[in-house]
């Protein structure tokens, strides 16, 4: 969770390297006006909205009507883009690979370096108040629906249209069917290239 201005700054970088974009140079940053790179720009907005409301409203009022501004532009860009993404749900390194729906529990807790496709929902089961909580550096495909109070080690993959409703706790291991099981261990480097 974004707790100062160095986590905002460190959580941004992280999420431009999983995104695979440049350094912002005066090129890159008219290039990408040009281009409206949204998910890049919602990212962003993200970022900007989480360290908002948990660091700077909290200081002045002047900020809160800030944090309030931010948050409109980042649920006008959620509209856009298909996302029902709510803030302080995904660590550093979150890469949003295409445009369209992902719905997301705010109560889910996704580790760092997750690399999330469309079509997924991670939510809770049955009117249960538990949701999911998923380690560090996980592949979500197309498609994938994961749900109730379970847990997922970190460096999992989870296949295209996989449900998943039961905890994984193995590290590093494939899951997929429906529903979902561990398949057979995986190297998550070899799908998340940016993670050392």
């Amino acid at each position: 969770m974004i707790n100062s201005r160095e986590d905002y700054k460190y959580y941004l970088e992280a999420d431009r390297i999983a995104l695979g974009k440049p350094h912002y140079s005066i090129r890159e940053y008219i290039k990408a006006i040009a281009t409206r790179e949204l998910i890049w720009e919602f990212q962003r907005s993200l970022r900007k909205a989480e360290y908002y409301k948990n660091v700077a409203a909290k200081k002045t009022i002047f900020r809160k009507f800030s944090y309030l501004f931010v948050k409109h532009r980042f649920k006008n860009l959620s509209l856009k883009l298909g996302f029902s993404i709510p803030e302080n749900v995904f660590g550093p390194g979150l890469a949003i690979v295409h445009h369209g729906t992902i719905v997301v529990n705010g109560s889910a807790k996704v580790g760092a370096n997750c690399r999330i496709h469309v079509c997924t929902n991670i939510g809770g089961s049955g009117g249960s108040p538990g949701c999911p909580q998923i380690g560090d550096n996980v592949y979500i495909g197309p498609g994938a629906k994961i749900f109730g109070n379970i847990t997922i080690a970190s460096n999992c993959a989870i296949s295209a249209n996989a449900a998943v409703n039961r905890s994984i706790e193995e590290e590093g291991m494939l899951i997929a069917g429906v529903p979902a099981k561990a398949i057979k261990p995986i190297d998550i480097k070899t799908i998340i290239k940016h993670i050392a």
